[in-house]
């Protein structure tokens, strides 16, 4: 299976350079819209309801203290993206792709994953609960009903 660090590598591969945040929601909608295209997830690594929006621990872990992020920078390897994965975060980034990481943050506390995951927890304040994948595939194979 292909991990976060991999689609990450392959995100900055198509669309250069971003803001870490920007690149955390396009993973998380590339998650997103592999459980319901595809059936599966794209990464087995964890999302938790942050603050600011869906984060994978892991991938933060790995670019914590840059605001701004590269291809290359990531220990991730873009060509381990099959063919339906590849069409699949192609799809995310054609539709997510030209919006800001604010948008997209303000995007996601919207939609029912994050704030399910929170449980109520008020904007701003910390959390490490996990967005379920279950949650996640509901509620965006929702939308294409």
């Amino acid at each position: 299976m292909t991990s976060v660090f991999d689609v990450a590598a392959y995100i900055l591969k198509k669309k250069h350079s971003m803001t870490t945040m920007k690149l955390q929601k396009l993973c998380y909608y590339s998650q997103a819209w592999s459980l319901v295209w595809d059936e599966k997830p794209l990464f087995p690594e964890e999302i938790q309801a942050w603050a600011n929006g869906p984060v994978c621990p892991d991938l933060y872990h790995q670019h914590k203290g840059l605001f701004k992020i590269c291809d290359g920078d990531i220990n991730g390897d873009a060509s381990k993206l099959d063919a339906t994965q590849q069409a699949t975060v192609n799809g995310v980034l054609s539709f997510y792709g030209d919006m800001g990481a604010y948008e997209l943050s303000q995007l996601t506390h919207h939609e029912a994953p994050w704030k399910n995951a929170r449980n109520g927890l008020p904007s701003g304040v910390s959390s490490s609960a996990e967005i379920k994948n279950a949650d996640i595939a509901e509620y965006y194979g929702g939308l294409t009903d």
